[in-house]
């Protein structure tokens, strides 16, 4: 199902799908890591960008990513994995969704590895944020997401 672009008067990008968030597929853990990777390398300001589901009879679910970072990140993953298609909408859902849940949750601490050239998402992480479904509003269900993760695994390990 493709994915309709519109531009506003200001510049202001909307991906409208005509679908619901729920349904997009997963992606592989090398999608957010290439998007990651292109966020890294060229975070430049870009309009306000915003998606919208549409699932009748459901009402429309409408996410606007009005703070220029996340913009710049959904800008990333257009260079890396389009947004014109319900792929690479996942992977920019994804990747927006892990940089939150990296801000507000502290239990995934431990899931950050330091390297030679600054911190890096532990790959498990990254794979378990690649498979997990969205839900309705585009992101994750912590509980589905820390499932997929080892449950006793040493944390922190670079393993």
């Amino acid at each position: 199902m493709p994915v309709k672009t519109l531009t506003g008067p200001a510049g202001e990008v909307l991906h409208q799908l005509d679908q619901p968030a729920s349904s997009l597929p997963a992606v592989s853990k090398r999608d957010l890591e290439q998007a990651l990777e292109a966020a890294h390398d060229g975070l430049k300001r870009a309009p306000a960008r915003g998606l919208r589901f549409t699932a009748p009879p459901a009402p429309p679910v409408e996410l606007v990513l009005a703070d220029p970072d996340a913009a710049a990140w959904a800008v990333a993953v257009e260079h890396t994995a389009g947004l014109d298609t319900p792929h690479g909408v996942s992977v920019c859902l994804r990747l927006l969704g892990l940089v939150a849940l990296l801000a507000d949750a502290a239990w995934t601490r431990p899931w950050l590895v330091l390297g030679g050239e600054g911190v890096d998402i532990h790959p498990q992480l990254l794979r378990a944020a690649a498979l997990v479904p969205l839900n309705e509003a585009g992101g994750f269900d912590e509980t589905a997401l820390r499932a997929l993760l080892p449950p006793t695994q040493a944390r922190g390990a670079n393993t």
